[in-house]
């Protein structure tokens, strides 16, 4: 497994109105978007076998809310922050941050980023992907390394069901390409993302798609670093 985080999530009132990152000369930051920030040393942990923060997995939803599927309402990308902190909201403030401020109710899916950290604080062991589906009227667990991320997982989604208006749809354990190290599942996440969106694109359902392959895995690093170096010209 791999450690899942290595930055503070926000408090659970405030999970989308953090402040702006400030720079700094010692760490500058190479690429953001809206209030997630990459810095020199986030980039860094690409370069090599390393796992990656949820500082990286955050900017990516982001990338991929805010650019790659800006104009598709179906989808909800949570990120790992947001994820932590749904955990251990009650309904009113799961309503007013899910139903209120991302309309929910209206997206057919969801992408939820989650890691096995038992606290609202940063920490944990292994990143793993949820995809609520409307139309499967399932929750699809994704996890790269055995089910490990399992138990964390159905906690997520028996405390969230009720207000996604999802009450009787089935966790579902998904057959996905397992990690050939233990630093990769974070990369794992993010391909497996891509592959299911571009699935769920063509067909409307995330029932059918298949494992990912491993050139896919491998190549995933170099292409982050590509975008990030793209999207910071906008700096």
């Amino acid at each position: 497994m791999c450690p899942a985080s290595s930055s503070s999530s926000s408090s659970t009132t405030n999970v989308m109105h953090t402040k702006k990152p400030k720079a700094s000369r010692a760490d500058p930051i190479l690429a953001s978007l809206s209030k997630n920030a990459l810095r020199m040393s986030d980039v860094q942990l690409l370069h090599g076998p390393h796992w990656l923060n949820d500082a990286i997995l955050n900017f990516y939803f982001a990338y991929l809310e805010e650019i790659k599927y800006k104009s598709n309402t179906d989808f909800l990308f949570v990120t790992p922050e947001m994820s932590q902190c749904m955990l251990y909201m009650d309904d009113k403030e799961l309503h007013g941050l899910l139903v209120s401020q991302h309309q929910v109710l209206r997206k057919p899916f969801l992408f939820i980023a989650v890691n096995d950290s038992q606290s609202r604080e940063r920490g944990g062991a292994h990143w793993s992907l949820v995809v609520a589906s409307r139309p499967d009227k399932s929750f699809f667990h994704f996890d790269s390394y055995g089910g490990s991320n399992t138990s964390s997982s159905m906690e997520l989604v028996n405390n969230i069901k009720d207000v996604l208006d999802m009450q009787h749809a089935r966790f579902r354990g998904m057959r996905c390409l397992q990690q050939s190290n233990d630093y990769d599942c974070g990369i794992h996440v993010i391909c497996m993302a891509d592959q299911i969106t571009d699935y769920v694109n063509r067909y409307d359902s995330v029932d059918g798609v298949q494992p990912l392959h491993q050139d896919v895995i491998k190549a995933k690093r170099n292409q982050l670093i590509k975008l990030v170096t793209t999207l910071g010209q906008h700096i």
